[in-house]
């Protein structure tokens, strides 16, 4: 399979991912609050990857990852060590604006955490930069503060996958703390290295894990001793608490 042809497949898995997505009804809260789901942007074969908290007021009106004061923040950064917004990948743990931009609830974690590991499995990224406490405790698995752990990359299994974690302050918290600013932009800095270390090695090849499953698309419980039928032998495999 070609390059070309690889990343082609990729945006067409993202796409069909991002469509189902957008049809999911888990967390009835944030299907209240949401205008849209915000699933991500970018390049589908990125080697560089962020993951931020939630979608904010812009996000949510426009569909697209940090696009507030972060993301120009964000695409400064970038342009600071030679990339661009459309170099990347950018999601979020939630692909909902939570209510009165709250903190993500874990059961809203939970539902959405499936639809994070789907995307890195399709898109495959060398490095993956977290973005603040949430997405930091989550892809870590460890609820240590994004202050002792910042600047710091490191191997860790999300999912089936291997992935070289590179967790950062938010930019919310460096526009809202001087001194966070300079130690993001110090931190930013490193990003060109580890990027030339490539992918960390995978245990295994694996398939791409399913993401939830919308309401309305789940099958109906089956009796004890019913055989599956047909079609499952065909079924293929503003921001808080940042600181």
């Amino acid at each position: 399979m070609t390059p070309k042809t690889r990343a082609l497949e990729r945006e067409e898995e993202l796409a069909g991912l991002a469509a189902r997505a957008s049809a999911c009804q888990l967390c009835p809260q944030l299907v209240e609050s949401r205008s849209q789901v915000v699933f991500g942007a970018g390049n589908a074969s990125a080697q560089l990857m962020f993951v931020g908290e939630a979608p904010g007021a812009s996000e949510d009106r426009e569909g697209v990852p940090f696009v507030g004061a972060s993301g120009k923040l964000l695409d400064t950064l970038l342009e600071e060590i030679g990339l661009s917004r459309q170099e990347v990948f950018i999601a979020n743990v939630l692909k909902c604006r939570p209510p009165e931009n709250r903190d993500p609830r874990p059961d809203e974690v939970a539902n959405c955490s499936p639809w994070l590991e789907a995307q890195l499995a399709v898109v495959e990224p060398a490095l993956v930069v977290t973005l603040g406490n949430f997405a930091t405790r989550l892809l870590r698995g460890d609820p240590a503060p994004i202050g002792k752990v910042r600047g710091r990359a490191e191997v860790v299994a999300v999912g089936s996958r291997s992935v070289r974690l590179y967790p950062l302050f938010h930019p919310a918290a460096a526009l809202y703390r001087r001194p966070n600013l300079e130690l993001l932009r110090e931190d930013f800095a490193r990003i060109p290295g580890l990027l030339e270390l490539g992918p960390p090695d995978q245990p295994r090849d694996e398939p791409v894990p399913d993401a939830p499953v919308p309401e309305g698309e789940r099958e109906p419980a089956r009796e004890a001793g019913e055989r599956p039928g047909p079609a499952d032998d065909e079924r293929p495999g503003g921001q808080l608490g940042l600181f």
